[in-house]
């Protein structure tokens, strides 16, 4: 029984190590090409993994050749602050379809969830026509609009205000706490492992969109880093290794993110805050 359950194990451990060399294979070769100091080294032949002469002047020529700086500070700006009002107004609208009674609560949530089926690109014209008429082309404001609330962040957010402890609400409101107090001083600090998730996930997907700041900035000055890569790759002097490295440099601060922070996805224990 023990070596069956050691073969079990040992099995999947293999499949989840060749899983994770595929994941993985795509980045390393990434890095690989930013790394190397020759084209012929790319198209080479043979399959040639690790760079013969690796070197950091691909960054170095990526960064003096456009103004990345520049990306990098769009890009961190626009995922910031979308990130800040994307839990602000999606902890805001989960708090009442979780936590109190109202005519139509239900119908409410179920209306908002179902937008989650509806294709971006459905809405993409609407909300280009709307951004333009609010005057907000080609400013931050315009990158950030379509993403202020997201309909799986209310999800999220609504799930893990039901699991508070009911008792913790009430000993606040007892305490003559008013609603927007439990909101904040309650509620928040106990679905924290949920907020850090949704932040997360709204960094990620602000950090790397591509399509809308494509349509929306026309100023160069405006670019955020997926752009930059962009028009690093269809330059009439396509260079691969300022290609990969460029690509590199715009992942590099999403994965930095995910190393620091994903212990605190871990959900706790919000009940421990009740004292018997």
């Amino acid at each position: 029984m023990n070596n069956l359950k050691m073969q079990n194990r040992l099995w999947m451990y293999g499949l989840l190590g060749a899983i994770a060399l595929l994941t993985l294979f795509p980045l390393f070769w990434l890095v690989s090409t930013a790394l190397k100091s020759s084209t012929e080294d790319i198209f080479a032949t043979s399959l040639q993994l690790l760079p013969t002469q690796p070197t950091l002047e691909n960054f170095i020529s990526v960064w003096n050749t456009l103004p990345f700086g520049q990306y990098l500070y769009n890009s961190t700006l626009v995922a910031v602050l979308t990130v800040l009002l994307n839990l602000v107004f999606c902890a805001l609208a989960a708090y009442p379809l979780a936590r109190l009674s109202f005519a139509g609560r239900d119908w409410i949530f179920v209306a908002i969830v179902s937008t989650i089926m509806i294709p971006f690109q459905i809405v993409m014209i609407p909300l280009y026509i709307l951004t333009v008429q609010l005057g907000l082309r080609n400013t931050y404001l315009g990158i950030i609009f379509p993403s202020l609330a997201s309909a799986f962040g209310i999800f999220l957010l609504r799930q893990a205000f039901i699991g508070v402890p009911k008792e913790m609400e009430e000993a606040a409101r007892m305490d003559g706490c008013s609603e927007l107090g439990i909101w904040w001083y309650v509620m928040l600090p106990a679905i924290s492992p949920a907020l850090v998730t949704l932040a997360i996930f709204v960094f990620i997907g602000s950090w790397s969109d591509f399509l809308w700041p494509l349509i929306i900035i026309q100023d160069q000055n405006l670019f955020t880093l997926p752009l930059g890569v962009e028009y690093l790759a269809s330059s009439r002097d396509l260079n691969w290794r300022l290609v990969a490295a460029g690509s590199v440099i715009s992942i590099a601060p999403v994965l930095l993110l995910f190393i620091f922070l994903q212990r605190y996805i871990v959900p706790t224990e919000t009940s421990s805050g009740i004292k018997g």
